[in-house]
C-alpha cells in the first residue's frame, strides 16, 4: 500500500509546535477585528505548544501590505512558518475587490516562492458582524490559523523528510 501524506492525516496526528518558530503579519486597518484576529492565534499557537519567545509579531497598514511583509519574513530563513492576519469588508466600492484579491494572490505567491508556510488568515467579508463572527468564539480563525500553520510545517518537514 502507499504510504499517504495528505494534510487531513497529520490533522489526525497530535499537532506539536514544539521548537517551531513563526512570524505573524498583522494589518492594523480594521484592527477591532485583527487584534481578535492575532489573540486567537497567539492563543492558538501557544496551545499547540509554540513557544512565546518563538513568535515574532510585526504591524502593517492593511491587507494590502500583508504579502510583502510575509515575504520579506519567509525570506530570512529565520521562521518556520508565517501567518497574515488581516479583515477587508466590502464597502460601495470595488476597493474590496482589489485589496482582497491581490493579497490572496501575493499570499500565494510568496509561499510558492519561498517554499515557506505562509498562511492566509485574512477574513474576506461583508460586513462588520461577519467579521466579528469569524475573529472568535467558535469560528475563530485566528486560532485555526495557528493550527494551518503547525499543520503545514509537520506536513512539509515529512515530505522532504
Amino acid at each position: 500500500m502507499a504510504k499517504n501524506l495528505r494534510a487531513a492525516d497529520a490533522a489526525q496526528l497530535d499537532l506539536d509546535g514544539t521548537g517551531m518558530r513563526v512570524a505573524v503579519v498583522c494589518g492594523r486597518f480594521n484592527d477591532l477585528i485583527t487584534n481578535r484576529l492575532l489573540a486567537g492565534t497567539e492563543a492558538g499557537l501557544q496551545s499547540l505548544g509554540v513557544a512565546d519567545d518563538d513568535v515574532t509579531v510585526a504591524w502593517v497598514p492593511g491587507a494590502f501590505e500583508l504579502p510583502m511583509t510575509a515575504k520579506a519574513f519567509a525570506d530570512t530563513g529565520r521562521f518556520d512558518a508565517v501567518i497574515a492576519l488581516g479583515c477587508v469588508i466590502r464597502g460601495e466600492t470595488a476597493h474590496f475587490d482589489y485589496v482582497a484579491g491581490e493579497c490572496a494572490a501575493g499570499i500565494m505567491r510568496a509561499q510558492l516562492e519561498t517554499g515557506l508556510p505562509i498562511v492566509f488568515g485574512v477574513l474576506t467579508t461583508e460586513n462588520l458582524d461577519q467579521a466579528l463572527a469569524r475573529s472568535g468564539g467558535d469560528e475563530d480563525k485566528g486560532r485555526e490559523s495557528a493550527e494551518v500553520a503547525v499543520e503545514m510545517v509537520g506536513l512539509l518537514r515529512a515530505i522532504r523528510a
